[in-house]
């Protein structure tokens, strides 16, 4: 039987660092552009995005640039 990968998860910071941008930018990109993936909140102050949808969303916004 597979077993499902496991999630990985990253911080506002980590995404800041991937796109090189302040670490409060992602916040404004949920706020602002309703493609960007939504945080999950997995525990009471920690918030954090799924790679798996960033990578998705990364994919998305290359083929509409494209």
């Amino acid at each position: 039987m597979d077993l499902p990968a496991a999630e990985i998860y990253l911080s506002n910071r980590q995404l800041s660092a991937r796109y090189h941008v302040h670490h409060l930018t992602p916040r404004r990109w949920v706020r602002d552009d309703p493609t960007f993936p939504r945080p999950v909140k997995l525990t009471p102050g920690c918030t954090r995005w799924r790679l798996s949808e960033i990578e998705a969303w990364e994919a998305a916004k290359a083929k509409t640039a494209a």
